[in-house]
């Protein structure tokens, strides 16, 4: 019997591209790349700091509404744009991420989705039994 569980966060690229932000399957979740969308589809407002916040409550809202938390955390992948942006999103990771201390990357890359996008990230949890 399939146990896998499925998040959305009301994207819209959900829709069109024909996703789950994130699915549980056991005691994994996997949330997938997670850009600063606002709940009416319009992107946050703001620098990079301000979108990886926005990204990450994204990444927690999905991960508790399959029942784990931020603290279940044991993987993180971060994109962005502009390598000067790596300190804010940094600070950021760390006060949301850091006491789960999760394997994390960050890269460069040359775009996302949107071109007002600087940041995009991506998570992996394990919630205990």
């Amino acid at each position: 019997m399939n146990q896998r569980r499925r998040a959305f966060t009301g994207s819209p690229f959900e829709t069109q591209f024909g996703f789950a932000r994130a699915v549980r399957d056991g005691d994994r979740i996997i949330v997938a790349g997670t850009g600063p969308v606002e709940d009416d589809g319009s992107s946050t407002v703001g620098g990079a700091r301000e979108q990886a916040e926005r990204c990450c409550a994204l990444i927690i809202r999905a991960i508790e509404d399959l029942g784990g938390s931020a603290g279940d955390v044991v993987r993180t992948r971060m994109f962005l744009t502009d390598p000067s942006d790596q300190q804010a999103v940094d600070e950021v990771h760390a006060r949301v991420f850091g006491a789960a201390q999760p394997a994390a990357t960050m890269v460069g890359c040359a775009w996302l989705c949107r071109p007002e996008w600087k940041v995009e990230m991506e998570a992996e949890a394990i919630v205990a039994s």
